[in-house]
């Protein structure tokens, strides 16, 4: 019986047990035609790696190799990328030993430049020092290696896009002003509610049914719009009544799937604002307070109709009372080119708040006069809506002016842009006159050293003239320009 040991059984795998019988006496030709026939492609070289001969299997081979008809009498390393090198050079050493040859990766030069991937071992081949060198193809299997990771690249990616989708979803529900829940259309229960609907309802809804956030009846509304959009019909808007303060509101629902279930989403819109009697008494005082206030104060919807006015923009518009300016455009009274308006709520649109912007206001009388606003956008619900905080500036423009050694000029052309829109062009043409005035006497008494006779020569000046600028704008030592 055959010895049935680990070794013995590789030796059995890999060599014939009766080579002489079972294989006879080849020729030389013969042999080479079963040495071909065993690869894809075949080198016979010497021990030095110079190429005494080649066979191909594969014509596309053949063709797809730099130069390979071409080969005879040149070394192998010399065919093979840089990194291949080190490997060819233990495949012809491992050859001149008893060990079992190893499978080796290797990379040709192609023709087209780019590598060409074959699977080499080497195998002695008699007495005379040949080593015979058997390749496989290997480019189906790159192709299929290259094809496996461009689909796991792909899935990568459309991971990172499903995941940044969620993201953007889950940021969008949590940070949207109108009340949205997700439902589960079965059990009639609520498994999320952004923020907003948890502010309408006093709390998170999530867990509870729907005949515990709305009333009764009309709950047959609701059950018949759930039932509709799952059945594929559009969700139109309904009127519904909140449990908590009986509130009315709009509800509308529509159907998608999340994680292979399918989903309702309800919108809600409250018709009508919390009571002021649910209002706490601190928010009672800030209402008075505004509607008490020196300064204007109006709020409109985001076409710029007034929708709310305190007694002080009133007397402003010089009109009766609050019900003569509710629902006219702002712009009506605020504005002194017809844009005006238009700018501010632009700003206000994209910033969210504007700060001391200057305009005029004008009475239904005919007066007119310079205001300052202030002004910012709230969301609430659907579309925004802006206050506007109006100040009489009018006054304070039309006060005495200052000696001119006292006023302060602007002293950047940054602040002189802060004057446009609160001054005429006439006075902000000599605002900017002053101030490159000053610049230059600054610049020439910092050129002279502070040396007054050199400085109106530079500027062009006589000295009498300059002390006059220098007294006016409160520049150096006027008791050494006296004495000068």
């Amino acid at each position: 019986m055959r010895d049935a040991s680990p070794d013995n059984r590789v030796s059995a795998v890999r060599m014939f047990a009766h080579p002489q019988t079972a294989v006879g006496d080849l020729d030389a030709g013969s042999a080479a035609a079963l040495i071909a026939a065993a690869s894809d492609v075949t080198l016979v070289v010497d021990a030095q790696g110079i190429i005494k001969d080649t066979a191909f299997q594969s014509a596309e081979l053949l063709y797809d190799l730099s130069n390979s008809t071409s080969w005879y009498g040149r070394n192998v390393a010399d065919l093979v990328t840089l990194d291949s090198r080190g490997k060819i050079a233990r495949i012809l050493a491992e050859a001149d030993t008893p060990a079992e040859p190893r499978w080796r990766h290797i990379n040709h030069l192609g023709a087209d430049g780019q590598s060409v991937p074959v699977l080499y071992c080497g195998v002695q081949a008699g007495a005379g020092g040949r080593i015979v060198m058997f390749g496989r193809d290997l480019r189906a299997l790159s192709q299929l290696q290259q094809r496996l990771m461009n689909a796991q690249r792909s899935m990568e990616q459309d991971h990172t896009r499903l995941r940044d989708v969620e993201m953007r979803y889950r940021l969008l529900f949590q940070l949207s002003g109108e009340a949205v829940l997700i439902l589960d259309p079965h059990k009639r229960r609520v498994t999320e509610a952004n923020p907003a609907a948890q502010a309408i309802f006093g709390g998170s809804p999530v867990g509870q049914a729907l005949g515990e956030l709305f009333e009764a009846d009309c709950m047959g509304a609701v059950d018949a719009q759930v039932d509709g959009v799952r059945g594929g019909a559009p969700g139109d808007e309904q009127e519904v009544r909140l449990q908590r303060g009986a509130r009315p509101a709009k509800a509308r629902c529509s159907l998608f799937r999340q994680d292979d279930q399918t989903m309702v989403l309800m919108r809600l819109t409250v018709l009508e604002p919390v009571e002021a009697g649910m209002l706490p008494d601190v928010k009672h005082k800030l209402l008075r307070a505004v509607e008490s206030a020196p300064d204007g104060f109006v709020v409109t919807d985001h076409d710029g109709i007034v929708l709310t006015a305190n007694a002080a923009f009133v007397e402003m518009a010089e009109v009766r009372g609050e019900e003569q300016v509710r629902g006219k455009p702002l712009d009506r009274w605020v504005g002194q080119t017809g844009v005006d308006l238009e700018v501010l709520t632009s700003n206000l649109r994209a910033r969210g708040s504007v700060r001391f912007f200057a305009t005029t206001l004008r009475g239904e009388a005919g007066g007119s006069t310079t205001v300052e606003i202030s002004a910012v956008s709230v969301r609430n619900g659907g579309q925004p809506s802006f206050g506007y905080a109006i100040r009489n500036v009018g006054a304070r423009i039309l006060a005495p002016v200052l000696p001119a050694v006292a006023r302060q000029l602007p002293r950047s052309v940054e602040q002189l842009t802060e004057l446009i829109g609160r001054v005429s062009l006439k006075e902000l043409v000599r605002e900017a006159t002053e101030v490159i005035e000053r610049l230059s006497i600054e610049a020439a008494l910092e050129l002279t050293k502070d040396n007054r006779a050199s400085a109106a020569e530079l500027l062009g000046l006589s000295r009498q003239s300059l002390y006059v600028k220098l007294r006016r704008y409160g520049l150096g030592d006027l008791a050494t320009a006296e004495r000068d």
